[in-house]
Order: structure tokens, then C-alpha cells, then sequence
């Protein structure tokens, strides 16, 4: 670790509070973060996914919405938002994902592969125009075309919604030691 990290490290603990409640965050970019927002067709009747049905949809192990429409997955060509959905949802580098997805077609585990477009204005169209579309675009980007699906409850507005642009969260306790964390 450079001297400088090492030295701001000390600091921060040791200006952080004493006790089993005082882990202090660092929370990478301020306020003003920008996050993803998962993206369904406005006739879509689901609200709420939890994380892991999520991760389902995304992993093409779920084929169907509980309305019985086939699902269509959409995801952005190489950005930074396919960065964070491979890092935050997949769990998976690029290689991985593709990996993934040519093995499970192969052996039919995998129902759903994903279309790609180049910019989040086509997601959006896709996902306008597909009654069973799901994807993902910058909150930001985010028009009256689409509904955005809460996530465990959460919206991208929300302070505790999972998937954001910044870098990950990590918390230094006051023993110095750090944890990843979403």
C-alpha cells in the first residue's frame, strides 16, 4: 500500500467512533451517483422482483413472467452499465458471461439468451415495444415508455437500491479491516 493510503487509512480510524456500532462507510461518489434502473414493458403486471429472481431472469433460468409471457432479455454492448449488471447481477466477467450462455443453450438450461443493442434509447424502444422485455439503462435515461421494476423493494432513488454506477461499497471498521459489500 503507498505510504500516503496508509497514512489516510490511520487517520480515518483513528478519528472514526469506539464501539461495536461504529463501522464507518465509504461509499465511493457523492450524492449525486448515478444508478441502473431494470426496466420492464409498461404492461408488464410485475412490480417487484426480489435479487435473486432477478438474477434468475438474467441468467436465462426463467423463462416465463407469472402472466405466462416469454421473457425477452435485453442488455447494453460493452458500457459501463454491462459492467455493473455482469459485476452486480452476474457475478461474472465478461468471458464468464459468454461462457454461460453458449453452455447453456447448448444443454438447455438456459431458456432466455440475451439481444444487445448499442445505446440505451434502442433498450428502451425494445422494451417499449415487447410486452415481455426486461433491461436495464441508466435511472437517468429512464422515460414514461417504461416501468421500473423495484428491486427487493427499492428503486434506483432509493439509498439502499444495489445497482450503481460508482464503485463498490466498501466499510472500514474501527480495527482497519474492510468489506465489500452491495
Amino acid at each position: 500500500m503507498w505510504p500516503f493510503a496508509k497514512i489516510l487509512l490511520f487517520v480515518i480510524i483513528a478519528l472514526a467512533p469506539c464501539g461495536a456500532e461504529s463501522d464507518l462507510a465509504v461509499v465511493g461518489p457523492p450524492a449525486g451517483e448515478q444508478t441502473l434502473a431494470i426496466i420492464v414493458n409498461q404492461s408488464n403486471p410485475v412490480e417487484n422482483f426480489s435479487y435473486e429472481d432477478l438474477r434468475k431472469i438474467f441468467l436465462g433460468e426463467r423463462s416465463h413472467w407469472p402472466n405466462g409471457r416469454r421473457i425477452t432479455l435485453v442488455m447494453l454492448e460493452a458500457s459501463l452499465e454491462r459492467k455493473v449488471v455482469l459485476r452486480d447481477i452476474y457475478g461474472m466477467s465478461e468471458k464468464d458471461f459468454d461462457n454461460h450462455f453458449i453452455q447453456g443453450v447448448f444443454t438447455g438450461s438456459v431458456f432466455v439468451s440475451p439481444k444487445t443493442f448499442a445505446n440505451p434509447s434502442d433498450v428502451l424502444k425494445f422494451v417499449f415495444n415487447v410486452p415481455g422485455a426486461i433491461g436495464y439503462v441508466r435511472a437517468s435515461d429512464v422515460d414514461s415508455s417504461v416501468k421500473v421494476l423495484r428491486v427487493d423493494g427499492r428503486l434506483p432513488e432509493d439509498k439502499d437500491y444495489r445497482f450503481r454506477l460508482g464503485t463498490p461499497r466498501v466499510t472500514i471498521n474501527e480495527w482497519g479491516s474492510s468489506r465489500s459489500g452491495n
